[in-house]
């Protein structure tokens, strides 16, 4: 019998594994998706097997996910058992950092995967586990073209001046410069704007991209010009357990002044701080807006601001406003942040429709707003797909 060629997508987060199959006989088509979460902990396994098969949740054993190999082994335990038939050929990964190299997606190559390796200090919290998926998948599917699909390189359109820091010129030939995350999400918000809106897609468009990462991205023509993150995924606006904007100096404090060491600021800086160390009770923006409490509201309300903030120094970097687009978990589903972001911005164009927010249309802003505001979600494993044929397709 016949395999169905199919993509795998993965997307290892420092405790999580994401996968996606993807039938790319014609045009990409998602067979399944699902997550294994809390690896080496208390791991959890939830997957959708579209038409194949019912959902499946289910706790893990220690053995069945202590690390990102066996998550993986899993993972496609399952998959093999609802899809018989499919081979991967391609297997397209979400690697965090691409450097000031990549701006594109490319085949994984001894020679790449040593380079992306000398990228971790740049996304230390990120990269080394990307490439955990990497290597996993390697010894899974020695035959399949392994792809890297880089959350950087939709940004390195960036013009110099929003790609360089105030320092001495040698530390930007090192690559201490501002590189800009969720690229992958950009690149499909930008391919869905062009199929849904055209003239949209060809103006300045800011995209709010909101979740437990956030981070605002202003296009020209569909190009990225400007980016709330800079050389980490630590800067911008604030996330669930990240600072977001924080003044260097802090860091100095906190050395000197409070005895922490680098990794003890690294940790409260990434894991310890943004929604969940403002609220003091969660990172998930479903539980705040539940709780009511003093704490729970100024940590919305900070949000709020930065995003506000962002929004009005991104409009003048691109020189004007047509549209803002909210996606990712927060901006995709919460009425009352798009409200509040929206609220009161009719100096720069904005008019939100409440009954179209309410009921989460695609489009949000009345007819008489000068900028739309549209809220499309986003599929960053699609984007993964997409890459993966494509360069399977021309290595045939």
């Amino acid at each position: 019998m016949t395999k169905t060629p199919v993509a795998l997508t993965l997307n290892a987060g420092s405790s999580s594994l994401k996968f996606a199959l993807y039938d790319i006989s014609g045009a990409p088509v998602e067979l399944a998706s699902g997550l294994v979460d809390a690896i080496g902990a208390a791991p959890r396994l939830k997957a959708d097997f579209g038409a194949a098969a019912p959902a499946l949740k289910r706790d893990l054993t220690a053995a069945e996910a202590r690390d990102h190999v066996s998550a993986l082994s899993t993972a496609l335990s399952e998959l093999r058992q609802r899809f018989p038939d499919a081979k991967a050929s391609v297997v397209g990964h979400r690697v965090v950092h691409g450097g000031p190299v990549y701006s594109e997606p490319v085949a994984i190559t001894a020679q790449v995967l040593e380079e992306l390796r000398r990228l971790s200090p740049f996304a230390p919290i990120h990269q080394p586990h990307n490439l955990a998926g990497v290597e996993a998948a390697m010894a899974a599917f020695p035959d399949a073209l392994q792809v890297a699909c880089f959350d950087t390189a939709f940004h390195r359109s960036h013009p110099k001046v929003n790609d360089i820091f105030a320092l001495p010129r040698e530390y930007y030939d090192k690559g201490v410069r501002r590189y800009g995350f969720h690229g992958l999400s950009y690149d499909y918000i930008s391919g869905e704007l062009k199929r849904l809106a055209p003239l949209v897609h060809d103006g300045r468009v800011i995209v709010a991209h909101l979740g437990n990462g956030a981070s605002m991205c202003g296009m020209i023509g569909g190009r990225s010009i400007a980016s709330t993150m800079g050389f980490t995924a630590l800067d911008g606006l604030p996330m669930g357990t990240r600072t977001g904007q924080i003044d260097p100096g802090v860091i100095f404090y906190l050395v000197q002044q409070e005895g922490m060491s680098i990794d003890e600021v690294r940790q409260l800086f990434y894991s310890k701080s943004g929604l969940l160390g403002m609220s003091g009770l969660s990172n998930d923006m479903r539980t705040l807006e539940a709780a009511g409490t003093v704490e729970a509201n100024e940590a919305i309300d900070y949000f709020v601001f930065r995003i506000r903030r962002e929004l009005g120094g991104l409009a003048a970097a691109l020189g004007g406003l047509d549209a803002l687009v909210f996606c990712g978990g927060i901006g995709e589903n919460s009425r009352l942040i798009r409200e509040r972001v929206c609220e009161g911005m009719g100096w720069i164009g904005l008019e939100l429709d409440r009954e179209r927010n309410a009921r989460n249309d695609t489009l949000i802003s009345t007819e008489m707003s000068r900028a739309r505001v549209l809220v499309v979600p986003t599929n960053e494993e699609l984007v993964i797909a997409r890459a993966g044929k494509r360069l399977l397709d021309a290595a045939a």
